[in-house]
């Protein structure tokens, strides 16, 4: 399960980057073809609907209506990148993960595709979403779907390489934190929810997802998207600088 954040494909004027996809799409192409079986759950609409209508969301409307145009634009940019492999995409809202009878549903659809070998791009179904029903940020839908279907890894990309004791943006002395073996209340607490301009979640997000992944024995990775080949390092192994949340739950 790979969630990709809206930093690791959106510029700092919002708008989505092709270059961006096309590397993340490289690496996608790169573990199907080692026979790993892959979600990924993939900001960027409404940077993609920036960037095809030049309109900027002043409320949350027109975020959910920028969403609509942008979901179309961003699985072209996928499908550009992917010609070789069959895309599905799955809108989701917080009902279609709690209600028994559509979380079963859901997890039939994804698991078909799966056996289809096509590649299920998920996202939150902003346009009808409202508060109501909505799941709030990719970060803790992508470790719901994780629950959901069991996924055997969790990865997190986004723009920063892991967790910190502090912020380090703020703090020089921040020191990196390369393992975390149980996401604590205290832990949650000290590090409080931020966003970027364009993003909906946050180190705090982050660590809610993981808690969750955790709560279903599933491992996660929070890693920089930047960092070159970082998901096929992270699938074969490989020693990388990022924050690693053990699987196994608090009373285990």
């Amino acid at each position: 399960m790979v969630k990709i954040g809206t930093s690791s494909l959106c510029g700092d004027d919002g708008r989505l980057m092709d270059a961006r996809v096309e590397n993340l799409a490289r690496q996608i192409a790169w573990t199907r073809k080692q026979h790993h079986e892959l979600i990924v759950v993939s900001s960027g609409a409404v940077g993609a609907g920036i960037g095809h209508t030049g309109k900027r969301p002043t409320n949350v409307i027109e975020k959910q209506a920028l969403a609509a145009i942008g979901q179309t634009y961003l699985m072209q940019a996928y499908q550009r990148h992917l010609p070789d492999i069959s895309l599905a995409q799955i809108l989701l809202t917080r009902q279609d993960l709690e209600h028994p009878a559509r979380r079963a549903n859901s997890a039939n659809t994804i698991q078909r595709l799966l056996e289809w070998g096509a590649l299920p791009i998920v996202n939150e179904n902003d346009t009808v979403a409202h508060e109501e029903i909505r799941i709030g940020d990719n970060d803790t839908l992508a470790a719901r779907v994780a629950g959901l279907i069991q996924a055997d890894l969790l990865i997190l990309l986004s723009d920063v390489d892991g967790l910190y004791t502090e912020d380090p943006r703020q703090d020089p002395d921040a020191q990196h934190i390369a393992t975390v073996p149980w996401v604590s209340a205290e832990l949650l607490n000290r590090h409080t929810a931020s966003k970027g301009p364009w993003g909906t979640g946050g180190m705090h997000t982050k660590l809610l997802a993981a808690r969750i992944a955790q709560e279903h024995g599933i491992p996660t990775i929070l890693a920089d998207s930047s960092t070159y080949g970082i998901l096929q390092h992270l699938i074969q192994g490989d020693p990388m600088r990022a924050t690693y949340f053990l699987s196994q739950p608090e009373n285990s």
